[in-house]
């Protein structure tokens, strides 16, 4: 088990049990398997970014404190300079910077995303609250939405549900980088 699985997982736990809400209720409540979820509160899973938002989302927290233990504290501004984003490992198949850890209170969570290109097709489609904007900033990008596959080249831009199926592949050999910003 990894510290940082570790600490999120005990993160977790921290603001389940000082809500007094069961491992049945609160798993329930972010919509994942118990047994799932104990793995993640228990540092045995890497916790995906869709259910630390649930969660977040779900007990008013700000995702950054889930992510590094570290509650956000700027109100006013907060400017990030080329590459200097806090680095977010949750998921392999894509490298999140996020573009706004540090403003307390945000409406919307705003990453520039790295899509690698992959060999074979992608085997999990993900769901989560709110809704999503991405601008292609580099590369060609295909978004399977519902099981619907849609090419999106550099310049393209696409509004959706994040409630529904969509997944993320980069195409034509070559990484794939997009700025995504999700509204709560």
């Amino acid at each position: 088990m990894s510290k940082e699985l570790e600490q999120t997982g005990l993160r977790i736990k921290a603001i389940r049990e000082s809500l007094g809400i069961s491992v049945q209720d609160f798993s329930k409540n972010i919509k994942v398997n118990e047994n799932v979820y104990l793995d993640y509160e228990n540092g045995l899973k890497e916790v995906p970014l869709d259910i630390l938002h649930a969660i977040s989302s779900k007990y008013n927290v700000e995702m950054t404190a889930l992510i590094t233990g570290e509650a956000p504290h700027l109100k006013q501004i907060e400017i990030v300079r080329k590459d200097k984003g806090l680095v977010i490992e949750r998921r392999k198949e894509y490298k999140y910077q996020d573009l706004a850890a540090c403003f307390a209170h945000k409406k919307a969570e705003i990453f520039l995303v790295t899509v690698d290109p992959k060999k074979e097709a992608a085997k999990h489609a993900y769901s989560h609250p709110g809704q999503e904007f991405n601008y292609i900033l580099e590369g060609t990008l295909k978004i399977v939405f519902e099981g619907k596959e849609y090419i999106l080249d550099q310049g393209d831009s696409v509004y959706f549900n994040c409630g529904y199926n969509h997944t993320m592949i980069a195409v034509g050999g070559k990484s794939a980088k997009f700025l995504a910003v999700v509204f709560n």
